[in-house]
Formats: C-alpha cells, sequence, structure tokens
C-alpha cells in the first residue's frame, strides 16, 4: 500500500484516535487484498445497524469511534435498524430492545452519520453516479449500485464502511478496478418476469445454477427486453442473497453491458426452472393461513406505497401486515395522502426497520410477502414458514 501523506497523517494518528483505527482498518484489507493505493469516495452506507445483530459488543465499538472523534467526511446514511425509530410500541418491539437500540442510533449520529435507515439509499438522494467510487455494505444495494448505477463499490462489512466514512478513503481492489468488473458467464433468460417476485426466483434460479459452478463469476444475462426500478430492487436483493454477488450486467439495460459481449460460458433459465423455484420459496403448508403480511424487502419505492393505498382504500386488514420503507419515502407518502389510506385499513408502517433485522424470532408463523430473500431470511433466522405471492396478491392476503 502506498499511502499519500494525507492518508499517512491519519495512520499515524495525527487527526485523532478514531481515524487512525479506521485507516488502520482500511489499510489492514488494502494490504490483504492486494491494493495499491486508497482511493477517494464521494457515499458510504453502514450496515449492522440493529442492535439484534451488533449486541454490546458492536455498540461498544461505535461507542469507542465517537468518543474518539470520530467525524463522516462523505454523505453517509444507514442500513435498516431492529425498529421503527418512532413507531417501535406499535410494532410489538420491547423497551429493553427499544433503548439498546437508541443507544446505536445516538453512537451513529455523534460521529455525523445520517440517521436515515434503509436497504435502498438510492430512492432518498445517496445515489452516486456512473464510475464514481463508494463504500457500501448492504449486499442488495451493492449490487443495485455496481449493477444498475454503474457506481463503484465492493461489499463492505459494517467497521470497514465506517472507517471509509470517516476518512473519506476505500482501498482500491475489487469491484474499483475495471478488471474485476467483466462478466465471465452468459445466461440467457426464457422467462416471463412481469412481477418482482420473478425476478427473485431468477436470483435464486442463478444461485442454484452457480453452486454446480463451484465459482461466482459476474454474469451477463440476455433474453430481457425491459425491467422496473422495482423489478431490479428485487433481482439485486435476491441474486446477492442466493448467490453472493455484488454486481451483473442486462443486455440493453444496465450501464456498462454495451462495453462486453456476451461472454461464450452460457446456461439457459426457463420458465420451468422459475415456475420450480417461485414453488420451492413457499414453505407453508397450503392450507396454513399467514398471520403475518410484509412488503418492503428491500425497501419500497413510492410507486409501490402508492398501489397498497389504492389496493386497501375502503378494506381492513385482517392479519399484523408491515409496509417497510425508509423515512424520506414515508413522508413522501404522507404528503400524498397515501399513508392514512393505509392505516385506516389496519396496516402498519414499519419505517427504518424490516422484516429481516427486527427482533421477530417466532413470533408468527407463516409469512406471506413477494419477497424472495424475505423468505430466506424467514426461514433461517426468524424460523417462518413462507408463502411468496405476487405484490397484489400480498396485499390481498391481508384482507382475507
Amino acid at each position: 500500500m502506498q499511502l499519500s501523506s494525507e492518508e499517512l497523517a491519519m495512520l499515524q494518528g495525527q487527526n485523532g484516535r478514531a481515524v487512525q483505527k479506521a485507516m488502520q482498518i482500511l489499510n489492514a484489507l488494502g494490504v490483504i487484498y492486494g491494493a495499491e493505493r486508497m482511493i477517494p469516495v464521494v457515499s458510504v452506507q453502514i450496515s449492522g445497524v440493529s442492535y439484534d445483530n451488533l449486541g454490546e459488543a458492536g455498540l461498544e465499538f461505535l461507542d469507542e469511534m465517537a468518543r474518539g472523534g470520530g467525524k463522516a467526511r462523505v454523505l453517509t446514511t444507514l442500513n435498516p435498524a431492529g425498529m421503527d425509530i418512532e413507531n417501535w410500541q406499535t410494532l410489538g418491539i420491547s423497551e429493553d430492545f427499544a433503548l439498546n437500540q437508541q443507544r446505536v442510533i445516538q453512537a451513529f449520529a455523534d460521529m455525523g452519520v445520517i440517521t436515515t435507515c434503509s436497504c435502498t439509499p438510492y430512492l432518498f438522494g445517496n445515489t452516486p453516479l456512473f464510475g464514481e467510487h463508494i463504500a457500501w455494505s448492504e449486499s442488495s444495494a451493492v449490487a443495485f449500485a455496481n449493477a444498475v448505477l454503474g457506481a463503484r463499490t465492493n461489499r463492505e462489512g459494517g467497521p470497514s464502511a465506517l472507517a471509509a466514512a470517516l476518512t473519506g478513503f476505500t482501498p482500491e481492489y475489487g469491484l474499483h478496478l475495471d478488471k474485476n468488473r467483466q462478466p465471465s458467464v452468459h445466461i440467457h433468460v426464457e422467462a416471463r418476469l412481469s412481477e418482482s417476485h420473478h425476478w427473485g426466483a431468477l436470483g435464486q434460479a442463478i444461485g442454484r445454477r452457480f453452486e454446480t459452478l463451484k465459482r461466482k463469476p459476474i454474469p451477463y444475462l440476455t433474453g430481457v427486453s425491459s425491467a422496473s426500478l422495482e423489478n431490479l430492487k428485487s433481482f439485486c436483493a435476491s441474486v446477492a442473497t442466493y448467490a453472493g454477488l455484488a454486481h451483473f450486467h442486462i443486455q440493453g439495460l444496465t450501464p456498462e453491458a454495451a462495453q462486453y459481449p456476451p461472454p461464450a460460458e452460457s446456461f439457459t433459465i426457463t420458465q420451468t426452472e422459475i415456475d420450480e423455484t417461485l414453488a420451492s420459496l413457499s414453505s407453508a403448508p397450503a392450507d396454513a393461513p399467514a398471520d403475518f403480511v410484509s412488503l418492503g424487502c428491500p425497501h419500497l419505492s413510492l410507486r409501490e406505497i402508492a398501489r397498497i393505498a389504492e389496493l386497501l382504500k375502503g378494506k381492513k386488514v385482517t392479519r399484523e401486515f408491515w409496509i417497510t420503507t425508509s423515512r424520506p419515502v414515508r413522508q413522501m407518502a404522507d404528503r400524498m395522502g397515501y399513508s392514512a389510506i393505509i392505516e385506516a385499513s389496519g396496516a402498519k408502517f414499519a419505517t427504518d426497520t424490516c422484516c429481516v433485522v427486527a427482533p421477530i424470532q417466532r413470533r408468527f408463523k407463516v409469512m406471506a410477502t413477494d419477497s424472495a430473500k424475505a423468505c430466506y431470511y424467514a426461514g433461517a433466522k426468524n424460523k417462518f414458514a413462507t408463502r411468496i405471492l405476487p405484490f397484489d396478491e400480498v396485499v390481498l392476503e391481508a384482507t382475507r
């Protein structure tokens, strides 16, 4: 690692203990991954925000960095917390957990981090431009930033993302380099991908295929003629969860795809494979009703919230129904009148949080969702059975 005079001063402690520790983390990563230098970043997104994941050890690290004078030098936002910061009582979160989660948020606030807690920072202003270097943590956001926006980031851990925020730098390796962004396998899609849950199934199908390859190549997808932002949001969450991918290309849709021809190695994903994958994502018996309905993994866009309001107008929900989104998108929904319609139905906004990171293990038996990622964590972490449905049918499921 060749450090500049500014970076060396940070490493030597001339900017305070927190900055020194941050540069030590980044320098160690650079050495491990063979980086030759540091590069400046324009934004950061930090994971490891839920107290359910951090615990006291993680909180102590944050407090240490805050006490050491650490201050964010670039635009920095957070991944979802373990609760809605303003509405945690309504969601059934305990007071003890709430107090600890508030301590976590305060530690980040003390370091100048914008305490907007969301896995979709690109929907409310933390939106890097094509080619810009960033340091993001949340797996679905990393995939979206690299593939859809054409920004450049590795999937950072919580400590390394915080270190990038406090210094403004990250080591130049991995997906920051041109040579590591090239596709090496061609996936031709012969399937209908009209709704977001189809895209979630595609992500899992790719993950299964990659298990047989024994590696995680960057894929180049063809056969897809169109996709909405919401479709791509769903795909990024699924392909990151099931295939461990941080980047992909889609011919005619993503900004870097035109730079490359389809790779020679190829396989096809058919409609049958998508249908079988969707069937596998529903683990609940057909006659078992959902007692928990959740939309917003990743966090919902304003367009999705508008659709929920349209479907719920004049109706009442009969199940626990969480609408998870970021605080800025929720505030836009408030001004548009969507929130009032949704809450009049009995559905609940779970802003700042989601069904993946909230402390709801074993609280419900069957979850209905349109998210392949949510299905994975419902079973692996929360021990729920799952039912994956199209977006509109998830909303209707809550009213039956």
